[in-house]
């Protein structure tokens, strides 16, 4: 023991020795007590983990700092270990689970066998398993398994800083402009949201200090040579580098064996990435790296060359790895599927089930089954023809059915549940309050929009996402409900940014009614030179204006917005009149458009013939289905065709349930994957931070020989 003591006193002296050579900054000794850390002493002292580090040579990692081991520490003059204005040590956060896992005990298993086959602590299984802490493992009994995020040893790094997002900035850039994976990214910042990849600007990350001033890190940075120049010392190097003299040292020990440094020393240094380089939504698009992916297939995939790949990011020089965030041409968006700036992974969802999971859904349906009196058969089917929330509670039913058969031929198996809400709060409540809903993966449901936030709420608090299966049509904020149906939003822009395309010199006028000035005011802002034309005091199209508006040269492209069949009716009329040649012998062409395809457009007193020749054209989130498999499957098992909700109900189950057998957390797969498309419906949900999950799949559908067609895409 005492060979020991002299021995680490004499390399305290020689190093202090040596040091003293280099520069003024004095030094002492620390003699570490129980309880202390290597983060504790770095804060006491006010230098980095690092610095500590490279002075104490026999230090390899910070585990490696144990009671009563001797460390030479640096003094700059602040506070010392006693001085009574520093302040208690912080207990480090601990890391939260990512996710959970279900486990069924077995036979003959124990606590132990567990937590070795899942990688665990006995704590850490207790934790979120309270009952252990009073009861003994039993068979049969149903655990939660926490899942955390595997750090790579490169990024544990022991030196933070505290990061605040710029605009337009999202997880993956600043995990690209780390170095880092998006995993230790949420590690270092357990209370992100586990539902959404949502950053707001001014939020503050910790994050691991850039590369090339750390210690851990220089083993992956890239490198140059730096000649020194006359007159000029560490300080200014560190500051033109962005590096602290402490890694500098560290990179070139011979500054310490030559006494210091000295002109023309060649040093190694990081390599200088470029300092007006905005890494951000505006400039960029990102891919995360796959497991097992090579340079060859991610410059096919990604459509890059393997050189341009290279100079947007030089750290492949070190070698590909999963994880890694790289940058691409914000211009490849047009060629990739990409969403939140985020490449997708072109993934075929059927060939991706993982038998082995089995998805649990809820569905909250108003069956109304308090109100029916089943014994009398005449009633019971009036009933049910009269009221539209139990048709499309069984309409969705009747479709899910379906999609169960469907799933159940592919190998999975599926745990469900159905519920009826009666459209009452109370019921639901109560309901609610019996199920186990940690264990459900998604309730679909309910169809009455004043239950979802009590829905919403109680499933959140169990990070369950809700399905609702309509559009938003209120300003809550609820960041675990997906809205099946895209809103009318959606829907203008989409056939807006259509039109605009394709827009060159055609004529574009605008009628709407009173009510729908906002969609007037969209089409003005996508339009500037559109004219509106004039609305008489009945409500009725002012005809003499209109005519005058007309161009007899170039096409006239109209938008009709309005929920009245007659207005509707009327102006179709007009405008397949006004589609004709002219006595000079020009002929005036009229195409008919809407941003808001309803009720009014589909009522009988329009003429179908006139839509067709106008080649009325509008945005829908739902198409006419032909006899496709469903249908077929449908029939067989009703002995009728589907309706619109039994279309509907199939499809949402359907793309439901084969996401949630890739991977069993619908926030997750809402990120990776993109467009995907059934009988009748589109999904393609997106985050809205803490609004929810938006639907943004729908069609453009056109008038077309007296039938309803989907609209190419390099058609009008």
């Amino acid at each position: 023991m005492k060979k020991t003591i002299l021995r680490t006193l004499i390399f305290v002296v020689v190093v202090l020795m040596a040091a003293c050579k280099v520069t003024a900054q004095r030094y002492t000794t620390h003699q570490v007590k129980e309880g202390e850390t290597l983060q504790s002493i770095a804060k006491q002292y006010r230098v980095t983990p690092y610095t500590i580090l490279q002075l104490n040579k026999e230090l390899k990692t910070a585990d490696d700092v144990k009671p009563n081991t001797l460390l030479v520490i640096p003094l700059d003059g602040t506070p010392r270990p006693n001085d009574p204005k520093i302040e208690k040590e912080e207990k480090p956060p601990q890391i939260e689970p990512l996710g959970f896992k279900r486990h069924r005990v077995r036979r003959k298993e124990t606590i132990f066998s567990i937590t070795q086959r899942y990688e665990i602590s006995e704590e850490q299984l207790k934790k979120y398993n309270t009952d252990l802490y009073a009861s003994p493992l039993k068979k049969g009994m149903v655990l939660q398994i926490p899942e955390f995020p595997e750090l790579e040893e490169d990024e544990s790094a022991l030196d933070f800083e505290m990061y605040t997002v710029q605009p337009k900035e999202t997880r993956w850039s600043i995990a690209h402009k780390y170095g880092i994976t998006i995993d230790s990214l949420v590690a270092l910042n357990p209370d992100l949201p586990k539902n959404t990849s949502y950053l707001a600007e001014g939020q503050e990350l910790k994050l691991p200090r850039p590369k090339g001033d750390s210690l851990e890190e220089q083993t992956v940075a890239l490198f140059e040579s730096y000649t020194v120049p006359k007159s000029i010392g560490l300080f200014r190097i560190s500051q033109n580098y962005g590096i602290s003299t402490d890694s500098i040292i560290k990179l070139n020990p011979e500054i310490i064996e030559q006494n210091g440094l000295k002109e023309g020393m060649v040093l190694r240094l990081p390599k200088q990435k470029p300092k007006s380089e905005i890494v951000n939504t505006d400039n960029y698009i990102f891919y995360e790296v796959k497991p097992k992916q090579t340079l060859f297939s991610l410059t096919r995939n990604l459509q890059i060359s393997r050189d341009s790949l290279f100079d947007l990011n030089p750290e492949l020089e070190n070698g590909l790895k999963a994880g890694m965030v790289l940058k691409l041409p914000k211009m490849k968006a047009k060629s990739l599927e990409v969403k939140n700036a985020l490449v997708l992974d072109k993934i075929n969802l059927i060939d991706s089930i993982d038998v082995t999971l089995r998805p649990k859904l809820l569905y909250l349906l108003p069956f109304r089954l308090d109100r029916i009196d089943f014994r009398d058969a005449e009633k019971t089917e009036a009933q049910i023809k009269s009221r539209n929330d139990i048709k499309y509670a069984l309409g969705l039913y009747s479709g899910t059915l379906i999609a169960l058969d469907s799933i159940k031929k592919l190998g999975v198996s599926v745990d469900v549940k159905f519920l009826d809400t009666q459209r009452s709060l109370q019921a639901v409540k109560v309901a609610l309050q019996k199920e186990i809903l940690y264990d459900v993966d998604a309730v679909v449901g309910p169809i009455d929009p004043s239950l979802l936030g009590e829905v919403a709420v109680q499933a959140s608090s169990h990070q369950v996402p809700v399905v609702a299966p309509y559009a938003a049509q209120n300003e809550l904020s609820l960041g675990n409900v997906f809205f099946s149906v895209p809103n009318d939003d959606v829907m203008r822009q989409h056939i807006l940014d259509h039109v605009a395309k394709r827009h060159k010199s055609e004529h574009i006028i605008i009628i709407a009614d009173e009510k729908n000035q906002a969609a007037k005011d969209s089409i003005l802002v996508a339009f500037p030179m559109a004219r509106v034309a004039k609305m008489s005091e009945d409500g009725s199209l002012h005809l003499v204006d209109f005519q005058a508006m007309l161009s007899e040269t170039e096409e006239n492209w109209v938008f009709v917005e309005t929920q009245q069949s007659n207005l509707a009716a009327s102006v179709s009329s007009i405008l397949n009149a006004s589609n004709k040649e002219t006595e000079e012998g020009n002929k005036v062409v009229v195409k008919m458009f809407t941003t808001n395809y309803n009720n009014a457009f589909e009522n009988e007193v329009v003429s179908s013939s006139h839509l067709s020749n106008l080649n009325f054209t509008f945005p829908s989130f739902y198409k006419e289905v032909g006899n496709d498999a469903f249908v077929k499957a449908y029939r067989k098992k009703f002995g009728f065709s589907p309706d619109k909700y039994a279309i509907r109900g199939f499809d949402l189950t359907f793309d439901l349930l084969l996401k949630l057998a890739h991977k069993k957390n619908l926030f997750e797969t809402s990120n990776i994957i993109g467009l995907t498309e059934y009988s009748g419906n589109r999904f393609n949900y997106f985050n809205d931070w803490s609004s929810g999950f938006f639907n943004e799949g729908t069609y453009l559908l056109k008038y077309e020989e007296l039938r309803i067609k989907e609209v190419e895409a390099d058609d009008l």
